[in-house]
């Protein structure tokens, strides 16, 4: 069960030593989520770089992951802007996130049900996490959650494609919504860690689909 025992990275180590463009990455995002900049305005590098203390190169790569994520527009010799994040293209990578989630549990469910531990210490890790108010843990945990379900599928494309929706990043979006309980966060995934116990393939799958469509209602 080589997929499901792969370490992921330590938590800890990744929040204690984030790469610059990864924290200015972030504190954007939050930013952008929580109305302080508006759609279709202007974020300017330089004087983010001043802001921050920082180069201009970090805030171009923040600026660059937040492009592919689709929060921001780049326009050559124009600038970045910040896109309207509840337009079409949220809907869309919600809606292939859900159906990725759907066929890699069909795929994995014979192995996660032998082994269901390792998705059970994510969903124990958001409960902490919400606990103690942890955003860092709830992304990890979430993320990873997930990714596990993903990897136990077997399938590179299939998990290629969902790591290029930029998951944690989306997932961050949508835990600081100001509408949105960590504590409830925690507890949406635990139908899908009951079914998989249970070994109810079919029940998982439709959970693993509907799952993304609740939390597209959410960001």
């Amino acid at each position: 069960m080589e997929a499901l025992t792969t370490p992921e990275p330590d938590r800890r180590a990744n929040v204690d030593h984030q790469p610059i463009g990864v924290r200015i990455r972030n504190q954007l995002l939050e930013r952008i989520v929580s109305g302080h900049y508006r759609a279709g305005e202007r974020l300017v590098e330089l004087q983010l770089a001043r802001e921050f203390g920082s180069s201009q190169a970090p805030v171009r790569e923040a600026l660059r992951d937040l492009e592919q994520a689709g929060l921001v527009t780049i326009r050559p010799r124009r600038g970045s802007f910040v896109n309207d994040y509840h337009a079409r293209a949220q809907h869309e990578i919600y809606a292939v996130r859900g159906a990725l989630e759907e066929a890699a549990m069909r795929l994995a469910l014979p192995r996660l049900h032998q082994a269901p531990g390792i998705v059970a210490e994510h969903l124990d890790g958001m409960r902490e996490a919400a606990r103690s108010g942890d955003l860092e843990a709830m992304v990890h945990h979430s993320a990873w959650f997930h990714r596990v379900i993903m990897r136990a599928a077997e399938n590179d494309l299939l998990l290629r494609m969902w790591e290029s929706l930029h998951v944690e990043l989306h997932s961050r979006k949508t835990i600081v919504q100001p509408n949105v309980d960590m504590h409830a966060v925690a507890e949406s995934h635990a139908p899908i860690l009951a079914a998989i116990v249970a070994g109810d393939v079919e029940r998982a799958c439709r959970l693993s689909r509907e799952h993304q469509a609740y939390f597209e209602l959410k960001a």
